[in-house]
């Protein structure tokens, strides 16, 4: 099954997002030969959040690869294995760690193609955990996606659930252009249905989440859980919102903003990056010149603080966007 719909008649399970991002490793290794995947403690460790647990039994060490601590170095090994034909998986423990290897990834891999004048394809996925977590501290708890999406030649993919995990890391895989892919230290556990057979969702897709007709929420990776509970709150005041869920930040579905904020005139941006220079700025921007007239108040954005994140718990919910500080966007759109 290919799509973006699990279709009738297919049966689904309960999977917990980890079992979902294993399950997608597994069978395009099953299924492609030349598929690997390398990083930290993904063998016998099973992986650092267990993402990888019972690979190494089954496809052995030359196709799970325990690597060093040294992201740049088996970053830049992994860009060299894709540039001979293999279609490696890199595990970044966390996408803070990925700096280390930034050179090789903005670099090499999103601009091999061009500079070898198309002679060279980097059919490579990066993945790892992005974002706040709890009390990881200032240089543990970084959303990162929007400097990668910054970068022409990658492709920038932030989903949500245990299906989208599953069927946008199979496509990812497939794809013969470099891919970051970001998941959530808090969400690995989330489960959620996702259907037994084979399936893929197409990158640069983004999902209504939620049907509205009075104000567009946008949102991508684990914040589409906290928008998701932003718009419940909405209903039960009889203010009826649209979540649209991004999915893939580069490509960016700009026909399914455009087409929800034609039905509601009132958008509020959620995310966890900064304010300044982030992607929720380039949306406001994106919207506000290809659809001005069909706005009816001024875009609102919700971001985290201008600080490094505290090791405080107190403090990091200061920081971070919350239910009450999207509540009180979507009442100054309202109004």
């Amino acid at each position: 099954m290919s799509g973006d719909a699990a279709g009738e008649g297919v049966k689904m399970r309960d999977l917990a997002i980890r079992d979902a991002l294993k399950e997608a490793m597994s069978e395009e290794m099953r299924a492609d030969e030349s598929v690997l995947l390398m990083g930290e403690e993904v063998g016998s460790y099973n992986g650092a959040y267990k993402c990888s647990r019972g690979m190494l039994d089954e496809f052995g060490a030359k196709r799970v690869i325990d690597t060093p601590i040294a992201e740049c170095g088996f970053a830049g090994v992994g860009i060299g294995a894709a540039m001979c034909g293999l279609r490696p998986i890199v595990e970044f423990m966390t996408y803070n760690f990925s700096l280390v290897a930034i050179d090789q990834i903005i670099n090499t891999a999103a601009k091999a193609h061009l500079m070898s004048a198309g002679k060279l394809s980097v059919p490579i996925t990066f993945r790892g955990a992005g974002g706040a977590a709890y009390q990881l501290g200032a240089q543990h708890a970084n959303s990162f996606e929007h400097w990668y999406a910054y970068t022409p030649g990658l492709k920038i993919v932030c989903p949500a659930t245990p299906y989208d995990m599953k069927g946008l890391l199979k496509s990812s895989i497939r794809d013969d252009d470099p891919v970051c892919f970001f998941e959530s230290e808090l969400t690995y556990s989330m489960k959620g249905p996702v259907p037994e057979g084979e399936y893929t969702i197409p990158l640069g897709k983004a999902d209504i989440k939620k049907e509205g007709s009075e104000v567009t929420l946008i949102s991508w990776s684990k914040n589409v859980f906290l928008t998701l509970e932003v718009a419940k709150a909405l209903e039960e005041e009889g203010i009826s919102a649209e979540v649209v869920d991004l999915r893939t930040l580069r490509p960016l579905d700009r026909e399914a903003i455009f087409t929800s904020v034609a039905k509601t005139h009132r958008v509020v941006v959620i995310q966890e990056q900064h304010e300044v220079a982030s992607f929720g700025a380039y949306l406001s921007h994106l919207i506000s010149t290809e659809i001005f007239d069909e706005l009816d108040a001024p875009i609102e954005l919700v971001s985290s603080l201008e600080v490094p994140m505290p090791y405080s718990k107190s403090l990091e919910s200061v920081i971070l966007p919350s239910k009450e500080k999207c509540l009180e966007a979507v009442y100054r759109t309202l109004r």
